[in-house]
C-alpha cells in the first residue's frame, strides 16, 4: 500500500473532522486567475459545507463568475498529528432569506460553541440582511491523517 492510501481518512473520519472543526480555508478564483484565499467559519447541511458572506464580498463576486471552490479543513500542530480534508467542488448560492438565516445560525453556533440560540439569533438577523449563503457541492474529497504514519 502506498503512503497516500495509508494516510487517507475513512468517510466516518472525514465526517467527524468536519463536525468538530470550526474554521476552513476557502479558495475562490480571482478575475486574473489567481487564488483568493480566506479563513471562514462554516456550517454543515447534510454533510455539505455551508458558509455565508456579504453579497458584495470579493469571494461572492468570484463565485458569481466561477463557482469552483477548494475548502481546506485541518487540525494538528506537529507533523505527526496533522489531519486534513480538502474538498474540491462548486458553491451554489442561496438567496432565500430562511436559508440564509439557517446557514447563518450554523455558522454562529460554530463561532460561539455552547451559546444558546436566543443569544445568537439577533446577531444572525442583523448581519444576515446583507448576506448570501453558499452550499458546497463536493466533486472530490482528499484527506490525510499523519497519525497513521506511526
Amino acid at each position: 500500500m502506498n503512503q497516500r492510501a495509508r494516510i487517507a481518512m475513512s468517510d466516518d473520519d472525514v465526517t467527524a473532522l468536519l463536525q468538530e472543526a470550526r474554521k476552513l480555508q476557502l479558495a475562490t478564483i480571482n478575475p486574473d486567475g489567481t487564488p483568493h484565499l480566506v479563513t471562514m467559519f462554516y456550517g454543515l447541511d447534510e454533510g455539505r459545507i455551508t458558509f455565508w458572506t456579504y453579497a458584495k464580498a470579493q469571494k461572492t463576486r468570484n463565485l458569481e463568475r466561477d463557482p469552483r471552490v477548494t475548502c481546506l479543513v485541518e487540525a494538528g500542530y506537529d507533523y505527526a498529528e496533522l489531519r486534513g480534508i480538502m474538498v474540491y467542488g462548486t458553491a451554489e448560492r442561496v438567496d432565500a432569506p430562511e436559508h440564509v438565516m439557517a446557514v447563518g445560525m450554523q455558522v454562529a453556533r460554530r463561532m460561539n460553541p455552547g451559546a444558546p440560540d436566543d443569544l445568537l439569533l439577533p446577531y444572525v438577523e442583523q448581519t444576515g440582511r446583507k448576506r448570501v449563503a453558499f452550499i458546497v457541492e463536493p466533486a472530490k474529497v482528499v484527506s490525510w491523517d499523519h497519525r497513521r504514519l506511526t
